[in-house]
């Protein structure tokens, strides 16, 4: 499986950024080789439909699941059409990549049953 996680970094090291739509990058990893490469998040300056973006661009990178820690209702909407997993991150925020990977791989994290906020507009 593809699994993205959004990040604030480069590496799998990198801490986790709970935002899904303004993380600076997604770490796409192959859960099956332990494979993973980082893609900077074309929406981290857009000025509006950040979420969107995100969500489109880690579909495009083939993501069968993203796990984070927030989904505006359209990101929320375009994963969902995508059929791509919203997964949340585990209670502490201030772990990295690589913590959120060992806890999806320990066993099943919550899935968002909607957006968890509101969403934003604008920058």
């Amino acid at each position: 499986m593809k699994l993205a996680i959004s990040i604030a970094g480069q590496t799998l090291d990198s801490p986790f950024d709970a935002r899904f739509g303004r993380a600076a990058s997604f770490c796409l990893v192959d859960t099956d080789s332990g494979a993973w490469t980082v893609h900077a998040n074309p929406g981290l300056s857009a000025s509006g439909g950040a979420g969107v973006q995100a969500a489109q661009f880690v579909a495009g990178l083939g993501a069968q699941a993203v796990v984070s820690g927030a989904y505006g209702p359209k990101a929320y909407d375009t994963l969902a059409a995508a059929n791509i997993q919203r997964l949340l991150a585990p209670g502490d925020a201030a772990c990295r990549a690589a913590d959120i990977l060992a806890a999806f791989q320990a066993g099943p994290l919550a899935e968002a049953d909607g957006a968890t906020h509101g969403g934003h507009h604008g920058g």
